[in-house]
């Protein structure tokens, strides 16, 4: 490399702080969702925002490789990168900063996945590993009306969305969760309607033929890619402006993490 190559070269990042935390508290909140509380010393790492859909990264290491939190993940991607833990992104349904805890609600499909299975098996006392915060969507309490779409993955960052709403605030919520039992949500305001669909395709349609009420709504939809994209459609024959929009996928169907995360940078992961 020439000395002008390596002048101009970016720097690199620093690596994110790792909040190295400790379950305090497992709940079944539902028969597929599981709350976990954790806190300590490591949450001082945490940098936290004022956002309603903050999400961390969490960091799984396999147990049969010994790692001691927090990790040295530059060091593993070049001497080991068969033993770096995987990341997964969770909402943080809720901070405590006074007793440095927070809460994280985790969907439990079973033996599925990493992120499920941990949380399922979690007890008090285990060691939870994070960075983050990240977020950028709160409600705006003048907004002529909400319009929040999600599926089960989303609904802790719209429970989180409801309690930050005023008492006065109206609108729609769309939301798929397939068994009634999971259908868990923070009292609402007496203007948010509430439709629960048990489908994605059931939610497109729903949300397709929705009575528009008058004004541009604040929009918060998040969910499965494809679904997520044909939301954006309809959105776009509404003509909702893209600056009333937090609109994203937290997944894709028939993809890892790892693979979701690496495609939101090509043509596939874009909602536009």
């Amino acid at each position: 490399m020439t000395s002008s190559a390596a002048a101009t070269q970016a720097p690199a990042r620093p690596p994110r702080p790792q909040a190295v935390l400790t379950v305090t508290a497992v709940e079944e909140v539902t028969p597929n969702l599981i709350r976990i509380t954790a806190g300590g010393e490591g949450f001082a790492a945490l940098t936290l925002n004022e956002c309603t859909d903050k999400y961390v990264k969490i960091l799984f290491a396999d147990p049969r490789h010994g790692l001691v939190p927090p990790y040295d993940l530059a060091r593993l991607r070049e001497v080991a990168p068969e033993k770096l833990p995987r990341n997964r992104t969770y909402t943080l349904r809720h901070v405590d900063a006074e007793a440095e805890t927070v809460t994280i609600d985790f969907v439990v499909h079973g033996d599925e996945g990493i992120a499920g299975p941990w949380a399922r098996a979690a007890r008090p006392g285990d060691t939870l590993t994070m960075s983050g915060a990240g977020g950028k969507y709160s409600p705006v309490a003048d907004a002529p009306w909400h319009l929040l779409v999600a599926d089960h993955t989303a609904v802790p960052a719209v429970s989180s969305a409801i309690e930050a709403m005023p008492d006065e605030a109206t609108g729609v919520l769309i939301a798929s969760v397939e068994h009634e039992a999971d259908r868990e949500l923070p009292d609402t305001p007496a203007g948010l309607d509430i439709i629960w669909v048990s489908s994605d395709e059931e939610l497109l349609s729903v949300l397709g033929g929705l009575d528009w009420p008058h004004g541009t709504p604040q929009v918060f939809a998040h969910g499965e890619r494809e679904t997520i994209k044909a939301v954006r459609r309809i959105l776009k024959d509404r003509g909702v402006p893209r600056e009333s929009l937090s609109i994203s996928a937290y997944w894709a169907r028939g993809r890892a993490e790892d693979q979701f995360q690496a495609e939101k940078r090509e043509p596939i992961g874009r909602i536009d």
